[in-house]
Order: structure tokens, then C-alpha cells, then sequence
């Protein structure tokens, strides 16, 4: 207000308070109508700005120990007391309060909002200035805003997943090396900190999240840290016994005993030739499958013979059909 009169300008009605309201009440029922009616909240609403400078107003009268005082008094004498304007001897109007807290001359223009940095209004004085005036109640400053995260992808090899490694990846900020834990699954993601976007204020870099993609290996399939392979072996090694090479990955075959009479689907494994991660170490497992034979010469397809009508008259699959049978 260019001019406020005390003598008619009810302030306690303005805040909507008693005449007895204590410090505490009055600064709660502010803030309440501050954040309700200031521009902050309402852009570009004029009469939200006209009730924020009343209701400010009053307040600065009502909170002010001695204003208040004289406040009471006067409105107590009624019609014929003296007036007060801004700049005079008996109170401040809201030009003067405001323009004395944030800067603005004694009486001077109309207090204005401009939108200005993150976090409120500014101009003679923004929100944040106006609450901490009263203790609390403000919006927290805004620190350096981080830089955003990027994401990417890679394609490894198998053994490459095992044992791990350290790629090389192009991003919009140049080239950046990433570390691939020994032992990442097909699908994981890999959170390199401080390698995606840098913060256009000078706050933390952001993140690149990186998904890797692991091809097929021709020989090894992976379950957990185990690798697992199908391991050929003749009739007469699956049936008589016999040492068998097994390959192993990225390394010298190993020999394994396949016992006599081992069928197709029995797993023989080698301790601690799997994957190697930080927690624990896989084994390789080799699943044993009784190549046939596609050709036979007539000694191999006669030895054959004999072999089947020296063998009982059985057949493998009589447990099977009874089973079925129920």
C-alpha cells in the first residue's frame, strides 16, 4: 500500500486471528496465507498479489511487539485519532517495510515479483528471503544440479564375460573405459559412476548405465557359475571305460575317467573350471551322450551281431512301457 491507514484497515481480520493471538499462532497462521496467496503459487494473478502484500502488511504490523501496541491503541480510540501514512511518525506502510528490508528507497515504488533463479521469485526480495525473515518455513537453496545419466550398450564374447575385462566405449563426451566385472550375465547392467554427463553447473557428473549383450560360445553354455558342455563318447568307451578329453575354456583339454557302463545324460565334472567371480568358483560339467555310429563295415556290423545275440534278451525299455502303464 502506497498509504495505510491503521485507524480502518483491521489486521487481525485480514489474518483471519483473535485480538489475543499469541506470537506463535500468528506467525502459523501467516505462513499459511504466504504460501496461499503468494506469486510463487499464483502467476500472473493480481489480486493473489494484492492480498499477499495485505496480508504481509498486517503482519508486519501485528508481529512487531510495539507496532502492535500502538496498532491496538489507535484503532481503540477510534474515528478521531490521528492517521499514519508511510514514512510517518507512527508507523511504516508496505512500501517501507518491504523497501527497507530488501533494498528500495523509504515511500518509494510498488513492490514488485520478477520469476529469477531457481527457487523462488526475486526482484526487491523472493520467497525464500521473505520466510527467512520469520524464521524457517523457506525453501532449502537449490545446490549444483547433477549431470544427467547416459546409457549404452556392449556385445562381448562368452569368454570375455567370464573372465572379464575393461572395453572402451565412445560417448558424446569422448571415449570412456568401463570394467567388466569377471563372470557378468547376459542383460546385466553396469553402472559406471561419474562417466555420463558432466553437471552444467559445476555439480557431480552423471552416471552411464551400461547393458551388456554376451554371444553364444559354440561349446559352453552357462548355468550360475557352472559351464556346462555335451561330451561325445563311443559306444565301447560308454560301455568298457575309458579316459576322454575334455575341453575347457580358454585352456588345455583335462582328461576324464568315464566309467564302464556311464549312459547318455550322466554329468561328470571338473572341480573348479567354471566361472571365477569375487564370491565363488564354478565347476565345468560334462554331460556324456553315446555317439552312434552312421556307417559300419561288414567285420564291425558282424561283430555287431554277435555282440547283440550274446547280450540277454531284454530290452531297455520294459521299466518304461510298465511305468506307463501304471
Amino acid at each position: 500500500m502506497a498509504s495505510q491507514d491503521w485507524l480502518e484497515k483491521d489486521f487481525y481480520q485480514i489474518l483471519g486471528v483473535s485480538k489475543e493471538v499469541g506470537d506463535a499462532e500468528l506467525k502459523k497462521v501467516y505462513r499459511k496465507l504466504a504460501r496461499k496467496y503468494h506469486p510463487d503459487s499464483n502467476p500472473g494473478d493480481a489480486q493473489a498479489e494484492a492480498k499477499f502484500k495485505e496480508i504481509s502488511a498486517a503482519y508486519s504490523v501485528l508481529s512487531d511487539k510495539e507496532q502492535r501496541q500502538e496498532y491496538d491503541q489507535i484503532r481503540a480510540m477510534g474515528a478521531g485519532a490521528a492517521r499514519f501514512t508511510a514514512g510517518g511518525a507512527g508507523g511504516q506502510g508496505f512500501e517501507d517495510i518491504f523497501g527497507g528490508m530488501f533494498g528500495g528507497a523509504p515511500g518509494g515504488g510498488r513492490y514488485t515479483f520478477q520469476q529469477g533463479a531457481p527457487g523462488g521469485f526475486s526482484g526487491a526480495g523472493g520467497y525464500d528471503d521473505i520466510f527467512g525473515m520469520f524464521g524457517g518455513g523457506q525453501r532449502a537453496p537449490r545446490g549444483p544440479m547433477p549431470g544427467r545419466d547416459l546409457t549404452a550398450s556392449t556385445t562381448i564374447d562368452f569368454e570375455t564375460a567370464v573372465r572379464g575385462d575393461t572395453v572402451t566405449l565412445q560417448t558424446p563426451n569422448g571415449q570412456v573405459k568401463i570394467k567388466i566385472p569377471a563372470g557378468v550375465g547376459d542383460g546385466k547392467k553396469i553402472r559406471a559412476r561419474g562417466k555420463g554427463e558432466p553437471s552444467p553447473d559445476g555439480g557431480p557428473a552423471g552416471d552411464l548405465i551400461l547393458t551388456v549383450n554376451v554371444r553364444k560360445h559354440p561349446v559352453f553354455e552357462r548355468e550360475g557359475n557352472n559351464l556346462r558342455l555335451k561330451l561325445p563318447v563311443t559306444f565301447a568307451e560308454a560301455a568298457l571305460g575309458g579316459s576322454v578329453e575334455v575341453p575347457t575354456l580358454g585352456g588345455e583339454p583335462v582328461k576324464l575317467r568315464v566309467q564302464p557302463g556311464t549312459p547318455s545324460g550322466r554329468v561328470l565334472r571338473v572341480k573348479g573350471r567354471g566361472v571365477k567371480t569375487p564370491k565363488a568358483t564354478g565347476d565345468l560339467l560334462a554331460e556324456v551322450q553315446v555317439a552312434v555310429p552312421s556307417h559300419l563295415s561288414d567285420k564291425a556290423k558282424e561283430a555287431l551281431e554277435a555282440f547283440a545275440a550274446a547280450m540277454p534278451d531284454e530290452s531297455p525299455r520294459d521299466d518304461l512301457l510298465a511305468r506307463a502303464r501304471g
